[in-house]
């Protein structure tokens, strides 16, 4: 048994999400945990809502709160969100808890001690009609390198390089379109340069790597620099240095604060069930293993900023120096980014209007249609256009018409004709070609999900249930009333593959795969879903998380003989059909315009 972080991208806390944030970071992590749970691996998924930084003032004064308010409103609209949508974590926390502020200075410390962290002067940028720091990624303008218009002040997505925001020719703030002022402060900088050495020979080691995560993270390392890991800001957490912490204005930088949260996660998640070792398997044992799960966007941070931390954590620099108290640290395994989810063309945006809300998704469709769509047609190695023409397509034609018909008629013929599984007769060679095809689906699907290729893992699941199909249509078991030997060997021949399917499916779309499970005769928790739990901490107000039991669930990865004789009652519809219309229309709360 394996132990294996999944690490999940931190939304941030100052809206509700929409599909474009699920389909990065929540769906693919998911799938992957579940599928790592069902081959027997001990799996510890961790995140929470990023709640420090620019974003969520912005956020607050707009709407008129303080930012811990603000912080606890969507903090709990996201929580019930991704419970909604089946997504097992084993802690989805938050960052505005003690034991966060802890991990994230003690690990400051670290870096500091070991000569990682050094301050300097530098240009800071603000908003000139309100005062406020803007952070990096709240500058937009033209790259000075490739000259493209679209870059951000932490790097240029076109050309790959990192930047400051004093380096963007006609600087302009996301937030309201002026031009920044910058201005003179001082703040601590992450040496990056005295890291890169050894960055470097990491990152030439990750040769499984998905190609635009690795090509992307090497043209990084051309141009190094020290990158700030302060800010003038109120709302984060405090510097923890004589002459540095009693000042209202000076804060770790969100990121450096974000990044830590998957460590703080773990060790709040090992306090949370008793036993406050429990995080030690997963980042200090060398047979670990680690996978963060991420949009594109977050390349930089979870490839190039978070490994250089830990190596400065560990004292494996130019500068030396001693693993803190946390130990010598696990780096990642590897760094699974997806591309974005388009709407209309381009990136879903809440400013302009083109989003769809994981909430109003999940009240009309349920969970399992949409994460069947984000794995079998996301943006996994390409940018991608979600449509409802396109959803409402793969729901009918591949849900709804070829997995759901598969389980319903399958089903519904045993029950007609047997009351229960029937027990099989003699193997014709159509029978046993099926049955191999479906038994070598699990090597072949599963290789695909460690692998993290989630597009094909599906693909392949649902091409044995359309071999499952023809099936039955070739060999009519509704015309075998008179042979019932022959028509009971081909309904137990479906219904084992029906049994394997799901099982294969049970990543995806675990919510129907529970209903499968039961109406195949099954009893108990098949496919575990996360719980909601509030918890409470010390200075704090109680806050919900969510946690799960999964290690009691039954689903493992493997053909499963199903049993004859077990009584099988009348199945419902797994999946509705959706009407045409709305391939043309969209729904009412996110028309086609």
């Amino acid at each position: 048994m394996t132990s294996v972080l999944t690490a999940v991208a931190w939304p941030y806390a100052n809206g509700p999400r929409h599909i474009g944030h699920v389909s990065g970071f929540g769906v693919p992590s998911d799938v992957f945990a579940r599928y790592q749970r069902m081959i027997g691996n001990d799996v510890l998924m961790v995140s929470g809502t990023d709640e420090h930084g620019t974003p969520i003032s912005v956020q607050a004064e707009s709407e008129g709160v303080s930012p811990r308010e603000l912080a606890d409103k969507y903090n709990r609209v996201i929580v019930e969100d991704l419970q909604g949508l089946g997504l097992t974590y084993d802690l989805f926390t938050r960052t505005t808890t003690r034991n966060h502020y802890k991990v994230v200075q003690d690990l400051f410390l670290t870096l500091y001690d070991n000569g990682y962290i050094v301050a300097k002067p530098t240009k800071g940028a603000i908003s000139p009609s309100t005062g406020r720091t803007l952070p990096d990624r709240y500058i937009e303008g033209t790259c000075p390198i490739c000259g493209d218009d679209g870059a951000r002040g932490d790097q240029c997505d076109n050309c790959g390089n990192q930047l400051d925001p004093i380096d963007l020719k006609n600087p302009r703030s996301r937030i309201n379109g002026e031009t920044p002022k910058f201005v003179e402060t001082e703040h601590f900088f992450l040496d990056l340069p005295a890291l890169a050495e050894q960055l470097g020979t990491w990152l030439s080691q990750r040769t499984d790597w998905r190609p635009n995560v690795l090509r992307f993270s090497e043209n990084l390392l051309k141009d190094l620099r020290p990158r700030a890991i302060t800010r003038d800001l109120d709302w984060g957490v405090p510097i923890p240095l004589d002459g540095w912490s009693d000042q209202s204005m000076k804060r770790l930088y969100v990121w450096f604060d974000a990044v830590t949260g998957y460590l703080s996660a773990s060790i709040e998640w090992a306090r949370r069930i008793g036993d406050p070792d429990a995080w030690k398997r997963f980042w200090l044992d060398e047979n670990a293993q680690a996978y963060y799960f991420l949009g594109k966007d977050n390349i930089v941070f979870h490839s190039v900023i978070w490994p250089a931390l830990l190596l400065g954590q560990n004292g494996q620099g130019v500068k030396g120096g001693e693993p803190g108290a946390f130990g010598e640290l696990n780096l990642p395994t590897e760094v699974v980014s997806s591309e974005f989810l388009n709407m209309a063309g381009s990136k879903f945006s809440t400013s302009r209007g083109k989003v769809i809300y994981v909430t109003d998704f999940l009240k009309e469709f349920g969970p399992d249609a949409l994460r069947y769509f984000i794995a079998i047609a996301g943006p996994e190695n390409q940018d991608t256009e979600f449509t409802w023409d396109e959803f409402v397509r793969r729901n009918n034609s591949e849900l709804a018409n070829e997995w759901g018909n598969l389980v319903n008629r399958s089903i519904s013929m045993a029950h007609k004709n047997n009351g229960a599984i029937p027990h099989p007769n003699e193997f014709h060679a159509i029978d046993t070609e099926l049955l191999e095809l479906s038994k070598a689906g699990f090597a072949t699907v599963g290789d695909l999900l460690g692998k993290n290729r989630f597009k094909n893992a599906a693909t392949e699941a649902m091409r044995i249930a359309s071999h499952a199909n023809r099936y039955l249509s070739e060999t009519e078991p509704w015309k075998l009333k008179e042979d019932p030997a022959r028509r009971d060997t081909v309904l137990h021949t479906a219904l084992q593959v029906v049994s394997d399917v799901n099982t294969m499916m049970t990543p995806f779309l675990p919510h129907s795969a529970q209903k499968i499970h039961e109406a195949l005769g099954g009893e108990g928790v098949w496919a575990a879903q996360p719980e909601i739990r509030e918890v409470s901490e010390e200075g704090n107000t109680d806050y919900p998380v969510l946690m799960g039991d999964y290690a009691s669930e039954q689903a493992e990865w493997g053909s499963r003989p199903v049993k004859t004789g077990t009584p099988l009652a009348k199945p419902k519809p797994l999946f509705g059909k959706l009407d045409a219309e709305l391939a043309e229309t969209g729904p009412e709360w996110a028309p086609i315009v």
